[in-house]
């Protein structure tokens, strides 16, 4: 007994010796004091937004890749690749399904990712539907009946299976597409630049970004007439609302909307870069290069470097500005350039 006794002891007198004054108690606050530390410079470097990239460039990289030429639809395709790739590789990761600090900490860095994300989605769904397709009975690509759904997987959940996993796998899908686009002894994989398919991909594009201005501008809440059935004497709805109403983004989630308009901002960047390339000769056809060049430019404008450490929430006119508004600002003229280039475009 004497023996156990001092074995104890003897172990005590070693941790006092290594141990910082404290004791074990202070040896841990220390620890989680270096944790923390570590978590918040790495949530720093994680919440740095990715840059844009040469679609032309990649599409390039891509080919020597994969094989093949570059054919009409190749930069529209290696560009979806191209930002889905970067959700996944920038520093931290994607992290909008984390668990642990630092990145369950960075909710803006989440908001702008999904913002990226449904953009990508929504490119996905008009190749697969309506850019590889020549007709509306026309069989769908089996690669990009696959890669849709994956990139659609929860954007949240962390296992089993991980929203990371089912993104690489549609990506894995996609770059069997395009290598079989690229391939130009198969016509079987094909991509049709028309004006109808590049206005049916504008047409979702235009209804997110209508919605992403509508949720900026309710930062300050605004009294808004309900015009849900103007233009219809005959029309009518499921559930009756009020005349007016006062329409107001959330304080706590007001950040969130900011982030997610400059992330999904910053993904049609690049995919309206690529459609400039392969609609290049539509484009051309109705004097419409510049119109999307705009379009690119009004965009762009949402890229600027964010001076202030939070997003304020000022009035219009008040004394301290209101980020949200200023971002407003520019999706919805960037959203109006679309209404009229789709007008250009369905126009003989």
């Amino acid at each position: 007994m004497n023996t156990v006794t001092d074995k104890l002891a003897d172990w005590r007198d070693i941790a006092a010796e290594y141990l910082p004054r404290g004791g074990i108690v202070g040896a841990l606050l220390a620890v989680i004091g270096l944790y923390l530390l570590i978590t918040v410079l790495l949530g720093m470097y994680w919440s740095a937004s990715p840059g844009g990239f040469d679609v032309q460039e990649l599409t390039a990289e891509l080919v020597v890749e994969e094989g093949g030429t570059v054919v009409t639809g190749s930069v529209t395709t290696a560009t979806l690749i191209g930002v889905m790739e970067t959700l996944l590789d920038k520093p931290g990761g994607f992290q909008r399904n984390d668990r642990f600090p630092p990145g369950v900490w960075l909710d803006n860095m989440s908001n702008w990712e999904y913002g990226a994300l449904i953009q990508s989605r929504d490119l996905a769904r008009a190749l697969r539907e309506v850019f590889s397709r020549s007709q509306s009975q026309s069989t769908e690509d089996k690669d990009l009946a696959q890669a849709e759904p994956n990139f659609n997987f929860n954007a949240e959940s962390w296992i089993f299976p991980a929203s990371e996993s089912e993104y690489r796998s549609g990506l894995e899908y996609a770059r069997r597409y395009f290598k079989r686009l690229s391939d130009t002894q198969s016509p079987e994989a094909q991509f049709f630049a028309r004006a109808d398919n590049l206005a049916y991909w504008l047409a979702t594009v235009e209804t997110r970004l209508g919605s992403l201005s509508q949720r900026l501008s309710a930062s300050v809440g605004q009294e808004r007439v309900n015009t849900d059935l103007a233009g219809d004497d005959v029309a009518t709805q499921s559930t009756r609302t009020p005349d007016e109403q006062l329409v107001r983004t959330p304080l706590f989630e007001i950040d969130d909307v900011f982030y997610q308009a400059r992330g999904s901002s910053w993904a049609l960047i690049q995919f309206l870069k690529a459609a400039e390339v392969d609609f290049a000769e539509v484009l051309a056809k109705k004097n419409a290069q510049v119109s999307l060049r705009q379009i690119i430019r009004e965009l762009e404008g949402t890229q600027d470097f964010v001076w202030s450490p939070v997003i304020l929430n000022g009035r219009g006119f008040g004394f301290v500005a209101n980020h949200s508004l200023v971002m407003a600002s520019y999706i919805s003229r960037a959203n109006a350039a679309i209404i009229d280039l789709r007008e250009l475009l369905s126009r003989g």
